[in-house]
């Protein structure tokens, strides 16, 4: 290694630790206010085991539901020619890459990475702990935000260009399946996480903007169709506004990629496509034993689309022959790992077989020529005899920019599908022989149709300079409660946004926190609680509370309907499951359950999904305390709801896991003062 390089790749550590930015993996922030769920990187882009050591994992659609996730890997690069760094030495092509299998450490430097939000984040609880799926935080309260989130992303690169990414969300619901991404690259001459230039006088030549993305629909259904699945093996990718194939009514000057869930040689019990669920494969907990009703579990249709790409610095005008290179790749490539932006050989590689392709020919229509009769009725294998399959790729450029001079590029991303309701629905019709695999297909493909619409509406926001109607801001708070004869549910409203609303609307589900919701109560603008007193004793029960908005507030633009709109779900949303608990019982009555409670022995470890053990039929206000076997004390209890039911995670006092063994719990009437003892198992 020259000594440039070393010191180079030092004082890239160095930086990235002074900036509070020092991690593997980078920083990551979640946009979660929609039906597509993603985490964004402070290193630019989403590598493959960004976040966590598993593939698909990310970009999930319709988020509400479990295992959604459709991202396997992407990948970022920088291209550019005629390059000098500062050591002197010069390189025909340079290439600076995050993902889809290095981290950026020494190329990309971050130096900003936060998320902003229109409204504070609202806070939700179930029987008073906070409930939520991903954070909700936000690092700054911006009410003139243009859309309801935004993460803003800054690094600088070890070539001088400054990469601005902002990443938007937008809470309506007919636009909240997607996001945009505005890149802004500026050739600032810095070169590492500081204000530092290095690079004053440098024309950047040949620049080119390269990503990749790796999609594999689904998550949930990868054990059951194969494990293949889970990296892509079998991934479809399509592209309209390529000028090679039919657009599917995409509009004029749209252009994209986009990516399905195509057959799977090595199953063969029957036509995969959408992949229905005849039995069910319990491996990782992607699936429940229960789900065998044929249902499709990845009718998603994933892709991205550009909607500006800059004719070049001095040109500000949307030029449609970009991207330049519209093309897909082997994901498992030799120039997909160990990229090294010292290594020549490989850069020029880099540059002139992936950067600068060009637009190739579809990879759907290599797999299967004839197109739309093919997709539907499938022969061929979509790996074409690779073991990764083939990911999605796009590249910008080339772009000669000067020092100062910036170059804008705007991409969205999204899923779309057919309704839940109607995968539901096909697939069981589809397991009982009802309709044949190509009626089943045929279905499925509506799911196209839908994206292309989610793309159009991106479209329409974009060019209405994001002003698109806004549903009524969300309540700031949402608590649901347990009771012994019904369950509870109050919360706050920010009083300068309640002339804006009509109303309020509650939504539940019961028994899982993705079963079918039905609205419960509409209610006026003047309420701030409910009591639910139709729930039965035994089923978990799941919220969320929508503010109704004024229809004269929407009148109808960016291909939003007119009509009154509602905030979205994903605020509100209850993760945690209220139940109607027992009536109060009495002193001599009470019981632990399950008792013993062995945690190999699934069915009795858990109560709606959460480890714990629960006391029956105590007392509506009592105090338990919890002893080991020689009396030493490790859990006090103060019930106080009223109810016959309370519940125990197995953590002490101190939170700390209880270990396997013989406990004692003392039951106190805290109004008669009466008390009973009882003894518990517990193996771990």
């Amino acid at each position: 290694m020259n000594s440039y390089r070393m010191k180079l790749l030092l004082a890239s550590v160095i930086l990235l630790t002074a900036t509070g930015l020092a991690h593997s993996q980078g920083q990551a922030r979640w946009l979660g206010v929609g039906s597509l769920n993603n985490f964004y990187m402070s290193n630019g882009m989403e590598r493959e085991h960004a976040l966590v050591a598993r593939q698909q994992y990310g970009l999930r659609w319709p988020a509400i539901h479990a295992h959604q996730d459709m991202q396997a890997a992407k990948a970022f690069w920088i291209g550019t020619t005629d390059f000098t760094d500062a050591g002197g030495n010069p390189f025909p092509h340079k290439v600076m890459h995050v993902g889809p299998r290095v981290s950026g450490l020494g190329e990309f430097f971050p130096v900003a990475h936060k998320l902003i939000s229109r409204y504070e984040p609202v806070f939700v609880s179930v029987d008073d702990e906070e409930s939520f799926d991903i954070p909700r935080d936000a690092d700054e309260i911006d009410p003139d935000l243009v859309s309801d989130r935004m993460i803003y992303n800054k690094l600088n690169t070890a070539i001088g260009l400054t990469v601005e990414r902002k990443i938007y969300q937008w809470s309506n619901p007919f636009h909240d399946n997607y996001h945009i991404q505005e890149y802004i690259f500026t050739n600032t001459g810095i070169t590492d996480a500081t204000t530092n230039v290095t690079f004053p006088n440098k024309t950047l030549t040949g620049v080119m903007f390269f990503w990749q993305e790796r999609y594999s629909v689904l998550a949930q259904t990868r054990y059951i169709i194969g494990n293949g699945t889970g990296w892509g093996l079998n991934a479809m990718t399509d592209r309209f506004g390529d000028g090679i194939g039919p657009n599917y009514g995409a509009p004029a000057g749209l252009r994209g990629q986009f990516t399905w869930h195509g057959r799977f040689p090595l199953f063969n019990q029957y036509d995969n496509i959408g992949a229905p669920i005849f039995t069910a494969s319990t491996s990782q907990g992607f699936a429940m034993p229960n789900d065998t009703t044929g249902r499709l579990g990845a009718y998603h249709f994933v892709g991205n689309a550009t909607l500006f790409a800059q004719t070049s610095p001095t040109v500000n005008t949307d030029n449609i022959a970009q991207p330049f290179t519209m093309t897909e790749v082997e994901s498992d490539d030799k120039l997909n790992s160990n990229n090294d932006q010292f290594n020549q050989v490989t850069m020029a590689d880099e540059y002139n077989l992936f950067m600068r392709a060009g637009r190739t020919p579809r990879h759907a229509y290599r797999v299967e020529p004839s197109g739309d009769p093919g997709f539907r009725a499938p022969t061929k294998d979509p790996s074409l005899g690779t073991a990764g399959g083939w990911s999605a790729a796009k590249g910008f450029g080339p772009y000669t920019i000067a020092p100062g001079q910036s170059v804008r590029i705007v991409i969205v991303e999204g899923a779309s599908g057919i309704s839940r309701e109607l995968a539901n629905s096909t697939g069981a019709a589809f397991k009982r022989n009802q309709i044949t695999a190509l009626q089943k297909n045929t279905i499925v493909f509506q799911g196209r149709d839908s994206l292309i619409q989610t793309f159009a509406r991106a479209k329409a926001n974009f060019e209405a300079g994001y002003n698109i109607p806004r549903p009524p801001a969300p309540p700031s708070e949402f608590n649901v409660r347990s009771g012994g004869d019904r369950i509870i549910l109050d919360w706050k409203y920010p009083a300068a946004e309640l002339p804006k609303v009509d109303g309020f609307e509650l939504w539940r589900a019961r028994g899982g926190l993705d079963s079918v919701y039905v609205k419960i109560a509409d209610l006026p603008s003047t309420a701030t609680s409910f009591d639910d007193t139709t729930p039965a004793r035994g089923p978990d029960y799941f919220y969320y509370l929508l503010a109704r908005g004024k229809a004269a507030d929407n009148p109808g633009t960016a291909l939003t309907p007119a009509g009154a709109l509602r905030s979205n779900r994903y605020y509100t949303q209850t993760y945690d499951p209220a139940r109607l608990l027992r009536p109060p019982g009495a002193i001599g009555e009470a019981v632990v359950v399950p008792n013993p409670f062995i945690r190999s022995a699934s069915n009795d470890i858990t109560l709606s999904g959460r480890l714990q053990l629960a006391f029956f039929e105590i007392p509506g206000r009592c105090r338990i305390d919890i002893y080991t076997e020689v009396g030493e004390r490790v859990k006090t209890i103060q019930h106080t709801n009223g109810s016959g039911d309370e519940y125990w995670d197995m953590n002490t006092d101190s939170r700390q896991r209880i270990t396997s063994g013989i406990y004692i719990a003392r039951v106190t009437d805290l109004d008669s003062g009466e008390v009973q003892t009882m003894k518990f198992v517990v193996v771990l």
